[in-house]
């Protein structure tokens, strides 16, 4: 639960992460006939020229955030003149701040009073970490304008959720399912809502939220402005519009189905399962930030533990991560504490993080929007990044498909351990030297095979010979351990073989946990790092 009384001074827990993501206008999508439909302007006028007010233009400045992008540029005039809008765009578009500045703006100016569980603005998200970093967005800009904040989401305790409705909230922001439970014990009530927030309207669709969705609406004043936005219009999310905007005016930018131009797409055709594992542990060792998608719970969690264990420090993200665990795993990668995150569909939308370099689909997903929406982690505010699919022999039928459907030209290239091609996507690999520390004992990890090394790989550019053991386990030469490095300390990987490796000058590696375990692999791998570092002063 996040919660956010500006005149109290808390503020929220999650770091703020404010969309800044530039994409190309589209067009207005045709299939919307009988709505006023506008088209996005090539100029970027300033955020004063359309009507934001100077408070927020000054805190969006203090965020480094000077020039609107295209979704903003095209709904502001509207949605700041109280007129219904569909925002057409895949996410990352600058969709957030476009809903954000306009209900913030609004409720200030309404100045109505504050009620005891009655919101004023409501916005609906379908994941928590969506919600989340919706309401780090809106966190800003509602302090500016001295407004109340708090999100809901299940998954934790819902007491501290209902204090903070209690005490006057005027922007809720939640998930649909629950919202619906607090509805149903009258905890609270929607009848002075005044604007309305659909986001991500098809992925909620998706995860079968509608009906959900459709009776939280019905119990918001139809008189209120309501904004909606989804990268599709399918799955029903149509007969919303239909439904519950007046007359809206559409917006549109890219869509979920338009490959970005910087993005670059591989496939990689490997032999068997074990060369498969080799080839990812590869793809993660870079020293930029990268996304490993995985087609189930279970496996985001194995593969973590595999490449923290590798010495890759890893977290995974996935629904069967309690509440708080998803949070700091995600906070430890945005911060840049951990450079690696294993995880399943669930961050394939609404999960903003910069610099993601490379995407992994580990796993090809089942459908081509599943595919477009996980690569759309990367290739952001106009840099460019690469989406890779590891490919066995067996799934080459599917991912065909897959490219064709999601309009993507790829020549599979086969490779193998120690590949040219995967060494030039991985980039550089830095080797990092453990300070001077108390020796401590690595432990075996519980899949290492009695038979030692299983083979060896040449590591991308300056990493060394690199040797695999049976259980994943990598080890430089002459015990030194192949190290990865992250922002948030040093580290380095058990000996091939699940023998200890010595840091030089006589130290040890430092053994850190498991992203899955009692305490975030990120939280572990830096409170190691820095002691090492004290211990070497």
């Amino acid at each position: 639960m996040v919660h956010t009384r500006w005149r109290s001074g808390v503020s929220l827990r999650p770091p703020s992460v404010v969309e800044h993501l530039r994409v190309h206008a589209a067009s207005p999508d045709p299939t919307t006939a009988g709505k006023a439909n506008t088209s996005m302007s090539s100029a970027v006028p300033s955020f004063s020229s359309l009507g934001v007010p100077e408070t927020l233009v000054r805190s969006l400045t203090a965020s480094g955030i000077t020039e609107p992008f295209p979704i903003q540029t095209a709904t502001l005039p509207d949605t700041l003149g109280g007129r219904d809008v569909l925002g057409r765009g895949r996410t990352g578009s600058g969709k957030t701040l476009a809903f954000s500045l306009p209900m913030v703006a609004r409720l200030a100016a309404s100045k109505a009073p504050r009620k005891a569980a009655r919101p004023r603005g409501l916005v609906l998200a379908p994941t928590r970490e969506l919600a989340t970093q919706i309401a780090a967005t809106l966190e800003p800009l509602a302090k500016a304008e001295r407004l109340s904040l708090t999100v809901v989401f299940g998954g934790v305790s819902q007491n501290k959720q209902v204090s903070a409705l209690n005490g006057g909230v005027d922007i809720l922001v939640a998930c649909p399912g629950r919202l619906e439970d607090l509805l149903n014990q009258r905890l609270l009530t929607l009848d002075g809502v005044e604007i309305t927030v659909l986001d991500e309207a098809d992925h909620m669709a998706d995860l079968g939220f509608l009906p959900g969705v459709k009776r939280i609406m019905d119990k918001t004043p139809k008189q209120g402005q309501r904004m909606l936005f989804s990268a599709t219009l399918d799955n029903g999310v149509d007969q919303l519009v239909k439904r519950y905007l007046s007359n809206p005016l559409t917006h549109s930018v890219d869509s979920a189905e338009s490959p970005v131009a910087k993005m670059t797409h591989h496939v990689l055709a490997v032999h068997d399962a074990e060369s498969k594992r080799l080839v990812v542990n590869e793809l993660a060792s870079g020293t930029g930030r990268r996304v490993l998608f995985t087609r189930t719970k279970h496996q985001a969690k194995k593969l973590a533990k595999q490449l923290t264990a590798a010495g890759i420090p890893a977290v995974d993200l996935h629904g069967n991560l309690s509440q708080p665990a998803r949070e700091r795993n995600l906070a430890a990668f945005s911060s840049g504490d951990v450079r690696v995150l294993c995880a399943t569909d669930i961050a394939a939308r609404g999960i903003h993080v910069d610099d993601i370099e490379l995407v992994v689909h580990v796993d090809p997903p089942a459908e081509h929007k599943a595919y477009l929406h996980r690569s759309g982690r990367t290739a952001r505010a106009g840099s460019a990044g690469d989406v890779v699919t590891v490919m066995l022999p067996e799934q080459a039928g599917d991912v065909k498909t897959l490219t064709r459907l999601a309009k993507i030209t790829v020549t599979p290239q086969r490779v193998g351990p120690g590949s040219p091609v995967t060494a030039a996507l991985v980039g550089e690999v830095a080797p990092v030297v453990m300070p001077a520390a108390e020796p401590v004992s690595v432990p075996q990890p519980r899949s290492a095979g009695a038979g030692g090394a299983a083979g060896a790989a040449r590591g991308p550019r300056g990493g060394g010979r690199r040797r695999h053991s049976g259980a994943g386990a990598a080890g430089a030469p002459s015990g030194g351990g192949q190290a990865s490095r992250s922002s948030g300390g040093r580290s380095g990987g058990s000996g091939s073989g699940g023998r200890p490796a010595r840091a030089p000058q006589g130290g040890s590696t430092t053994v850190y946990s498991s992203s899955t375990g009692g305490r975030s692999g990120a939280v572990e791998m830096s409170r190691g790092a820095a002691s090492g570092r004290r211990r070497s002063r």
